[in-house]
């Protein structure tokens, strides 16, 4: 049988958040101070020309010459695309062939598994702290690709960069592809760009969308060996970034001032100070290298019923019911401190959820 509906797309379910309005959204691990000041200076410049009547460059030139020039590597190692979420589809569909097996540790960014579906794929999750404890443990079954996320969301735990190397070292040449998704790497300060622009194998995602506070205009990036970054655009075809979008993020990437450095700062102190509000009343958030925190709760139901008394009180956290490893837990965004005091005021507030004791072993949260 052909056509509608296809097998293999039984699994999936349509991306269906709750994102009703409310006054204080910290569900989405964007950039709560607004955006980089210099791509919005940009994005005012090419609104009054009137631009929006022609296509983009097929490739997003400026944007992939600003890549190129803040990672120091040629503009042949960098594609770039809607969001790294898009590069990851276009990624997994250029490296590996129908049926193929996609390995990642487990919990783990939700749409991979539905990506690797989408392209005809056999998504193979592994429990994170299995992975990190033995990398070469995603190599089992002979995978098509792997994927590691580091800063992981949703936990916030980062992946041993050893670990990584150790994935790539297996099989030389014939491995395969590791897609490392960095989309929240400025937060943590390290990256492998500098390795992956000289590997075959390797291919790191970033994103525009949360450090830069550009998560509106869906500009993504990823750096590679040309050869494989020419694989990618062919999958990725062309237009996939908009006539604003290019010249803002290269606008941002340009910019030579510590607006970057500061919103960074900012806020891994203020995802600490929260953590120890979190802690100090009983709570017991995980430890975190990204720009949020995530939560555990207590027995089951409990995610999304935290998740809805908040929300009544004007606060937006992300719901993740039964999640694997840790349970009921919610998501909540680091942002300047007076929302962080407009959260806690708000869970004060809310009946507490009975969780698990602080402290205990939680698999698949804790730091390789």
């Amino acid at each position: 049988m052909s056509g509608f509906p296809r097998p293999d797309y039984a699994p999936l379910q349509r991306y269906v958040p709750d994102r009703r309005p409310v006054e204080l959204d910290l569900s989405d691990n964007t950039n709560l101070r607004g955006p980089h000041p210099a791509a919005s200076r940009v994005l005012a410049e090419v609104a009054a020309a009137g631009a929006f009547s022609r296509y983009p460059t097929p490739y997003a030139d400026e944007f992939r010459a600003a890549v190129a020039a803040r990672f120091d590597v040629p503009e042949a190692c960098v594609v770039t695309g809607c969001g790294s979420d898009a590069l990851i589809d276009e990624g997994l569909r250029a490296a590996a062939p129908t049926g193929g097996i996609v390995a990642f540790p487990s919990p783990t960014f939700v749409m991979v598994e539905a990506f690797s579906r989408m392209n005809g794929l056999v998504p193979r999750p592994i429990p994170w702290d299995e992975a990190a404890a033995d990398p070469l443990c995603l190599l089992r079954d002979d995978p098509s690709a792997v994927y590691i996320c580091s800063p992981n969301n949703p936990t916030g735990a980062e992946f041993d960069f050893d670990g990584v190397r150790s994935v790539l070292a297996r099989g030389g040449g014939d491995g395969p592809p590791v897609f490392l998704d960095e989309a929240y790497a400025d937060f943590a300060g390290r990256s492998m760009a500098q390795e992956a622009a000289a590997s075959r194998r390797l291919v790191i995602l970033r994103t525009m969308s949360k450090a830069w506070g550009l998560a509106g205009l869906r500009a993504g990036f990823a750096i590679g060996a040309p050869e494989v970054i020419a694989e990618m655009e062919k999958s990725r075809g062309p237009y996939k970034v908009s006539r604003l979008s290019d010249p803002a993020a290269a606008a941002a990437l340009s910019d030579p001032g510590d607006w970057l450095d500061s919103v960074v700062a900012e806020l891994v102190e203020n995802r600490e100070l929260l953590r120890e509000e979190l802690v100090t009343r009983g709570y017991d958030p995980l430890p975190s290298a990204a720009n949020f925190l995530l939560l555990r709760l207590g027995s089951a139901g409990t995610a999304i019923e935290l998740a809805s008394q908040l929300r009544d009180q004007g606060v937006g956290v992300r719901a993740f019911p039964s999640l694997e490893g840790v349970g009921d837990s919610i998501r909540v965004s680091v942002g300047p401190w007076p929302m962080m005091e407009r959260f806690l005021d708000a869970l004060d507030r809310c009946p507490r959820p009975v969780g698990p004791p602080r402290g205990a072993a939680v698999r698949g949260t804790a730091d390789p």
